[in-house]
């Protein structure tokens, strides 16, 4: 039986979309035991968002839906019954940590504020995930990822100087705002061991993602200068950014003094024009050193300069891959960081593992559930309902 770090810890899952079940998804990986709570019939609403396995929109075929909710287990609740807001307080009895990420109104209307969560369970440690946090007069209002990323100033700070400020290309505010809920949730849990007092964690998407800007606030408090975009122009020297070649982009870091290895890779002599020889002096000079470059490397593979600089000292290189390249890659393939989960419905598939490894509690991965899979195995063992009971539950659209 696997035994993780969490092993034992019952989690209840009642959020939805992306930060959420982020957050739950690692605790599964942790070897918690994750309920998740979903709407009957429906389910979470990453469910219907795509793509989807074979182009089919099938609640248990998105991809977003599989990556976000693996590991865990699923029980349907229609939390708008009072019958179903009766069974899932009986649920929050014997559980350790609950995650939601509703809009901040929503829980204290369903009659399940952390206020009367804890008069049931006096140790419970609530996780509430919303856009602007619990309080302030952005509470109530409502965002996206774009929204989020440019509130936070991290907008401001992507892109190149002379276009228009960029977000990232994935959902970082939504993952980042669940991996940090992580370190207080376990410091909270912790706590409650001692103290046998729960506490409520208000997580804000927005203020975890204003936190990675942290120097740039910094600067500004302390100079009043407000930090620019440069896309990928770095003051301390060139070559430094991506470059197009034969077969895609390569991504170059030269420091210092050591241009002499890319001469030496590329062949060109002229590289080594005094113009050239220290980082102050290649700066003034980026455009002279771009055409003596493009050429060489229009003709060759993006994997040379990676083969090459990253041998020597000062000199990086890498190429700008894409989903086939992450999972040909040797070296995540020599950590097992890819791995196949068996799945009732759709076979074999690959996903991420644990970003992490643990020597003596490895992290795991598990496939997503079925929607509602595990309503007999936990309505029965956590609060005792008969077969009988969940046929009633179902009729009457509790369940």
């Amino acid at each position: 039986m696997f035994e993780g770090a969490l092993s034992g810890y019952k989690i209840l899952d009642v959020t939805h979309y992306m930060a959420g079940p982020y957050c739950t998804k690692l605790l599964a990986m942790y070897g918690a035991e994750v309920i998740k709570v979903e709407k009957p019939q429906t389910g979470d609403g990453v469910r219907r968002l795509g793509p989807f396995v074979g182009d089919d929109p099938h609640i248990e075929k998105s991809v977003h839906h599989l990556f976000l909710n693996a590991g865990k287990k699923s029980i349907t609740l229609n939390l708008k019954a009072p019958s179903g807001v009766e069974i899932f307080k009986r649920l929050v009895k014997d559980a350790d940590i609950l995650v939601e990420n509703f809009e901040p109104r929503v829980m204290p209307s369903l009659g399940l504020a952390y206020e009367e969560l804890v008069k049931i369970n006096p140790d419970l440690v609530m996780v509430s995930i919303s856009n602007f946090g619990q309080t302030g007069p952005y509470r109530d209002y409502r965002a996206a990822e774009i929204v989020e990323y440019a509130l936070s100033g991290l907008m401001k700070l992507t892109g190149a100087s002379h276009r228009e400020p960029l977000k990232l290309g994935l959902d970082v505010a939504q993952y980042t705002a669940g991996q940090s809920a992580l370190p207080p949730m376990l410091a909270a849990l912790y706590s409650a061991r001692f103290t046998s007092e729960g506490q409520h964690v208000d997580i804000s998407i927005m203020d975890y993602c204003a936190g990675l800007a942290e120097v740039q606030t910094g600067i500004f408090d302390c100079k009043g200068q407000i930090t620019e975009r440069v896309g990928n122009y770095n003051d301390k020297g060139h070559p430094w950014g991506n470059f197009p070649c034969r077969d895609g982009w390569v991504t170059i870091a030269i420091h210092g003094t050591r241009m002499s290895y890319l001469t030496d890779l590329m062949g060109i002599p002229e590289m080594m024009d005094a113009r050239f020889a220290n980082p102050t002096s290649r700066l003034q000079h980026r455009e002279e050193i771009d055409r003596l470059m493009l050429p060489w490397l229009s003709e060759h593979s993006k994997k040379e300069p990676f083969e090459y600089l990253n041998t020597k000292p000062e000199c990086g290189a890498g190429w700008v891959r894409d989903a086939q390249d992450l999972l040909e890659c040797p070296q995540l393939a020599s950590q097992g960081f890819y791995g196949a989960i068996e799945h009732p419905l759709l076979g074999k598939v690959r996903f991420p593992g644990p970003p992490c490894k643990l020597s003596k509690t490895p992290m795991r991965i598990e496939r997503a559930p079925l929607l509602g899979e595990d309503n007999e195995k936990i309505y029965s063992a956590w609060l005792g309902y008969t077969r009988s009971d969940l046929v009633e539950l179902r009729q009457a659209g509790v369940i």
